[in-house]
């Protein structure tokens, strides 16, 4: 192009990169800035095949004097451990804060440069060593939504907000490039002695680089070059320390040896650190008599000592790379299967991850792995060894809530070497509104396990591993009377949980002397001279939890337990074959089949059980099953539909009709159980269930809570609601409503009508009185709202 005269050429104005007249860069599309320093530019360019995107970054520039600087860096940092982000959002906030203060005085010491250069320096020493490498700049970039490694040139494709698909220049054998596009679903920190460890549970979005793309990551600190030498050097000094006195605290013992020997190594390897040193001490020397400020201790970072302290106090108080899972609450399961194999994990719900997650940890040795399976034995007393290679055990550590048990192997038996799986029973027990809320299983379930509970009834739960068995039974037991006597027999180890004062659990013990072993056939001799009420046993699945099972059915005594069948053919297959006669299954209660589907447990079915004797009495039951001549029929109680919604056998007010006799059989025989009639345990029922709906509006979760209050019931049923009436009307009243169940506004709650909904008749709380057998029912009316014990309107719900 030309001036007007036509003598020289000249520039027109420039023009922005989306501009047709763009004469400069005609193909650009978008020219940003993702991250101070990096640019990022999306190109058009138009092949055979039609028009395609590229997308291009360009990164601050080192120059050679720089480039000299990341050497020197790199050359320190290359033979140490460094965290990568795991996530795009890690991989910003670690742009953004920079090197932790242990990184930042290494760079200090190698490079002297001015601060523009020393800025180019970081971001590259960043982008090797603490982020992804050369995928960072995709990382940066927020306006990526999806990476793709399907590129027919060996590159990266991104899609970006506007711009899709878009060829990059990265390689996709290119470290760390599935971790551009990776979705963190839950971050968040795990204490242990003093320390904050984060962990993140996150998703990878890369096809065909993992078979999991669910990913659970312990963020234990990062090493330095030479620090796994000296955490080594430190557990040998620690090992060798001669104790002068009892150990009463093993934790501060080897912390404060450690910090002793990790601080005099740290000084004294660093030339820079000693004329520190030196000049730490003239100073406070001269402090000593007020000629001179006293010192700070900057000998080194103080995160790094924290960091080998660290280390030494994971292998040698905590238990090796298992520490941080163990001492998580977010966690259900944790399986170590062989050395060199990634640790798996079962996140509870609500994490965001279903199944089994592997994690980023692994025993590097068979050695580290047998310590730490002997040691987890040796917290309850067992020891492994060749003649007694297997156990399980129950182990208590300090600061965790958690029950844990353990199933613990040492190679003599696991042909990978040793094995461990770990079940976490959590420290604060599920209640029924827990499992309510959680849709896990209606109200009217929840009554009917009440009721056999109280009144020495046999229930037993059954389902697959994981389906949530242990909680079922555990969320109910406070419904055993406070007052009854309730004996649990564990197989191995723990797992029934007892509120009661009166409690006692029993737990086998394997041994190879045969005068040491505990059986189950022990413990349930044992049980029967405990006078027990409830019996509980969990866990029903070897011969001898059978055998003791059964023998337990004919005592007269409540029983509960666990078993593993998913249905009711499975279940009556199962005794069967385990040699128990049919008829027994005749004096089981309740059959309750939880199921765990992609992470969602849920009550699939109830069902009563008739033994073949019963036979004649079972017409229009859900079905018979035939097992070795033997015939086992069952009524379905409870079943709940694949759109998630429940449906009880149980919806008729009078349960003497003979034509409704068989809709629920458990209650002729807690009728039979107690001398009573039918009708009066169908009014316990109703009373019952009015107490869970009032537990559930009100959102009582808390398991110490939900005892005192069936506690008190049982104590004075009247007192507790008439104070629960009081309680209800004040807060009513606190928040400016007229009484519960008024519907005239005046306050008084009488609410025009003291029928109850359900169909019988009851007490309204504006005149609640004992009923004649010393028993009061709630009732708020059919205008009453949800604050009395009775089902209402939604109105004045307490959130």
């Amino acid at each position: 192009m030309t001036d007007p005269t036509g003598d020289r050429p000249t520039v027109p104005p420039p023009e922005p990169p989306d501009s047709v007249d763009a004469w400069y860069a005609p193909d650009v599309r978008a020219q940003y800035e993702p991250y101070p320093g990096v640019v990022a530019t999306v190109r058009e360019r138009v092949g055979v095949g039609g028009s395609e995107f590229g997308y291009e970054t360009r990164e601050p520039s080192l120059g050679p004097a720089g480039e000299r600087a990341a050497a020197a860096v790199a050359d320190r940092f290359d033979a140490g451990q460094h965290r990568r982000p795991l996530t795009r959002a890690g991989a910003v906030e670690r742009a953004d804060a920079g090197f932790e203060p242990k990184y930042d005085r290494a760079v200090d010491r190698l490079v002297d440069a001015a601060p523009a250069l020393r800025r180019r320096v970081d971001y590259h020493v960043l982008r090797e060593f603490r982020l992804l490498g050369a995928a960072t700049p995709l990382a940066l970039d927020d306006r990526i939504e999806v990476a793709d490694v399907s590129g027919e040139d060996g590159r990266v494709v991104v899609h970006t907000t506007e711009f899709a698909p878009a060829a990059t220049a990265v390689s996709v054998d290119a470290e760390y490039v599935g971790r551009v596009a990776s979705e963190r679903l839950r971050s968040y920190e795990v204490s242990f002695e003093g320390f904050a460890v984060d962990v993140v549970v996150y998703r990878d979005r890369l096809l065909g680089e993992d078979r999991f793309a669910t990913k659970y990551a312990v963020r234990e600190p990062p090493l330095l070059p030479g620090d796994e030498a000296l955490i080594a050097e430190c557990k040998e000094r620690v090992w060798e320390t001669t104790a002068t006195e009892v150990v009463e605290d093993r934790t501060a013992f080897v912390r404060e040896r450690a910090r002793r020997f990790l601080s005099r190594r740290l000084t004294a390897r660093d030339t820079r650190a000693w004329v520190d040193a030196t000049a730490y001490r003239v100073r406070a020397a001269l402090a000593a008599y007020d000629l001179a400020v006293p010192p700070v201790d900057s000998r080194y970072a103080d995160d790094r000592l924290a960091d080998l302290v660290y280390y030494v106090l994971r292998d040698y108080v905590g238990e090796g790379v298992l520490t941080v899972p163990l001492r998580d609450p977010h966690l259900e399961d944790v399986e170590a299967n062989r050395v060199g194999e990634r640790v798996k994990v079962v996140p509870r719900a609500g994490l965001g991850a279903d199944g089994r997650v592997p994690t980023n940890l692994s025993f590097d040795s068979e050695s580290a792995f047998v310590n730490v399976v002997t040691q987890l034995a040796a917290l309850d007393g067992t020891e492994l060894n060749a003649s007694n290679p297997s156990a399980k055990v129950n182990v208590d550590l300090d600061g965790v809530a958690d029950t844990i048990r353990c199933a613990v192997a040492l190679p003599v038996i696991s042909t990978d070497g040793p094995h461990l799986s770990v079940r976490k029973q959590s420290g604060d027990p599920h209640t029924p509104v827990d499992l309510v809320e959680s849709e896990t299983l209606p109200t009217e379930l929840v009554t009917l396990l009440w009721l056999l509970y109280e009144h020495r009834g046999v229930v037993l739960f059954s389902g697959p591993t994981g389906a949530g068995k242990t909680t079922l039974l555990n969320a109910h037991t406070p419904f055993i009377p406070f007052d009854a006597r309730p004996v649990s027999i564990d197989e191995g180890s723990r797992e029934v949980l007892l509120p009661h004062e009166t409690g006692i659990s029993l737990t086998t013990r394997d041994h190879e002397n045969e005068f040491k072993r505990v059986t189950m056939a022990d413990l349930m001799t044992e049980a029967n001279y405990l006078n027990p009420d409830v019996e509980v046993i969990a866990e029903v699945n070897t011969p001898a939890s059978f055998e003791t099972f059964g023998e337990s059915l004919n005592t007269g005594h409540g029983v509960l337990g666990t078993t593993h069948a998913e249905d009711v053919n499975a279940l009556v297959n199962r005794v069967i074959e385990q040699g128990l006669p049919p008829y027994l299954l005749g004096e089981i209660d309740l059959v309750v089949f939880p199921h765990n589907v992609d992470g969602d447990r849920y009550v699939a079915e109830a069902v009563e059980l008739a033994g073949d004797d019963a036979l004649a009495n079972c017409a229009g039951a859900g079905g018979v099953v035939e097992k070795d001549g033997a015939a086992v029929a069952w009524n379905r109680v409870l079943s709940r539909s694949p759109d998630g919604t429940f449906s009880f056998a149980y919806d008729h007010p009078d349960l003497g009709d003979d034509t409704r006799r068989l809709d629920l059989r458990v209650f002729h025989r807690i009728a039979d159980r107690t001398d009573r009639t039918v009708e009066a345990v169908e009014r316990e029922f109703h009373r019952k269930h009015r107490y869970v709906r009032y537990l559930v509006r009100e959102g009582v979760t808390d398991f110490e809570e939900t005892f005192d209050f069936l506690a008190d019931l049982r104590t004075d049923e009247a007192a507790t609601v008439e104070r629960v009436r009081r309680e209800t009307t004040h807060e009513a009243d606190a928040d400016g409503g007229g009484g519960d169940g008024d519907s005239d506004g005046d306050g008084d709650g009488d609410g025009g009508g003291d029928r109850d909904s359900d169909g019988d008749d009851t007490i309204s709380p504006s005149t609640a009185t004992a009923s004649a057998n010393g028993r009061t029912a709630i009732d708020g009316g059919a205008a009453g709202d949800a604050r009395t014990l009775d089902g209402g309107t939604a109105e004045g719900r307490r959130e």
